[in-house]
């Protein structure tokens, strides 16, 4: 009776021990796989690189845990079946984590920005590929749409520079004044910086009412200057000066006629250089109006002036 007693208590020790075993070592088994257990990083789901890696992490840890250290193939890409780089850097596809805004092609020169938003600017003197690049520019822009006003922005010393010095010959800044005739678009000039000599002409010659100056921008007309003569003949020299004599009365016949003034008056003042700011190239009637910042909420807070009459206690008679 003993012995049947004492042999089922062993044989339920020699269960419960082994019970105990196997329970510890699937414990032990089950802490070996969490600690294989790679976390997970917020995917992309547009990125296929990064879902590969994340699919296999979950599916087999070890092909990424046990891995070559000497491995000629850059990390990880040995994942796919045929890997395959990409021939330049820019060609790589950027996920969103990185930046999805990064453009995938160089941007274009800055003079093709500003002409897709039909603006011309002159920020150089007036020389022969200086004219040559306006000129192309305003008859594309003519070309593109005869009915859009073309902004040009002008900030030039014209045919010379700022010291005196002869750049260009003056049939640079005719040859553009020229083309500005010739356009069916309104043009709408902007001095910012300087607009002196042709280029001061140039800004005169835009639409009327929309010929504009920044405010603190410098205006000056001056005569045409002769190129150095060098080692001319005298009666070169005399022919070039007969040649810039004809220039100055061309220049002096056209400020007078965007300006408003006789030709006497403007013959006058280019006497000597004739610099003018904002103020002084609106009286001269160089340009229109002058641009600063809230100009456009005085003029709209202004009253109209039939209020202006009304409050003066002016009264508007009818027609007989």
């Amino acid at each position: 009776m003993a012995n049947c007693v004492r042999m089922p208590m062993a044989s339920s020790l020699c269960c419960s021990s082994s019970a105990s075993v196997a329970h510890s070592s699937k414990r032990r088994s089950f802490g070996a796989t969490n600690s294989a257990k790679i976390p997970m990083p917020p995917i992309n789901p547009k990125d296929p690189f990064l879902s590969r890696l994340a699919s296999l992490a979950a599916t087999s840890p070890d092909t990424l845990l046990n891995r070559p250290k000497n491995s000629d193939t850059p990390p990880f890409l040995d994942v796919f079946d045929s890997p395959t780089l990409m021939a330049t850097p820019a060609q790589v596809e950027r996920s969103v984590s990185y930046n999805e805004h990064r453009p995938r092609r160089p941007p274009p020169d800055l003079p093709s920005l500003l002409l897709h938003g039909r603006i011309v600017y002159i920020g150089m003197p007036l020389v022969p590929a200086v004219t040559e690049l306006i000129v192309a520019e305003l008859m594309y822009l003519q070309w593109m749409d005869p009915k859009e006003p073309i902004y040009l922005y002008i900030n030039s010393t014209g045919t010379t520079r700022d010291d005196g010095e002869t750049v260009g010959m003056e049939t640079e800044g005719f040859a553009i004044y020229d083309a500005m005739m010739q356009l069916k678009n309104e043009i709408h000039t902007v001095a910012v910086g300087a607009a002196i000599g042709q280029a001061c002409l140039l800004l005169s010659a835009g639409s009327k009412g929309k010929r504009f100056m920044m405010p603190h921008a410098k205006a000056m007309i001056q005569q045409p200057r002769v190129p150095s003569s060098g080692l001319m003949p005298a009666s070169d020299v005399l022919i070039r000066a007969k040649e810039v004599i004809i220039n100055r009365d061309i220049l002096v016949k056209l400020l007078a006629k965007h300006t408003g003034n006789s030709e006497e008056t403007v013959a006058n003042v280019m006497k000597r250089p004739f610099y003018m700011d904002s103020t002084r190239a609106k009286d001269f009637g160089v340009i229109d109006k002058i641009l600063w910042r809230g100009q456009e909420k005085v003029m709209s807070d202004a009253a109209p002036p039939e209020e202006w009459d009304k409050n003066a206690g002016i009264k508007v008679l009818d027609a007989m």
